[in-house]
């Protein structure tokens, strides 16, 4: 929860609020961790981020605004924070290079994500893992931007 709370921090400083004060809560993470969805991003023995990533799917997915670029099962990426201590260290890069990993061992290697479009470094870290742009979604009444991407699977470390 220290790290979705930083997260949190992170995004008011930046001058917008994409997650409310109750959401991600603890039920949610406690939910994800049960489910075995929950993932801590380790670095020398440290909690340096967290991601959920969930296989069953977003349900308001199906009427996207736009198209995406599969039509298959695929992995929701949700909650994705960092600790900010590692602020500055090119953690994007890792958390998306360990999420790959980990859907490739899980036997999906299509991914779909969503995030504010206020959230532009999320955006940018998006675009930099190779994700693409696929229209609009809307949750809980708020539009966000969708992208997608699939793992190659001789690109991946």
């Amino acid at each position: 929860m220290r790290i979705l709370e930083e997260g949190r921090a992170f995004q008011r400083s930046q001058g917008f609020v994409q997650w409310s004060d109750g959401y991600p809560a603890l039920c949610d993470v406690r939910s994800d961790i049960a489910k075995g969805i929950g993932h801590l991003l380790m670095i020398d023995g440290q909690e340096a981020g967290y991601v959920c990533l969930d296989p069953d799917g977003e349900p308001e997915y199906p009427g996207i605004r736009g198209a995406w670029h599969r039509d298959e099962p695929y992995i929701v990426i949700r909650r994705i924070s960092f600790s900010s201590a590692y602020a500055g260290r090119g953690l994007s890069r890792l958390m998306f290079s360990s999420i790959d990993r980990h859907c490739l061992k899980c036997g999906s290697g299509y991914l779909r994500v969503n995030t504010g479009k206020e959230n532009l470094r999320m955006q940018h870290a998006l675009s930099n893992a190779g994700y693409e742009y696929c229209g609009i979604v809307v949750l809980m009444g708020i539009e966000r931007l969708a992208y997608d991407r699939t793992v190659d699977p001789n690109m991946v470390s």
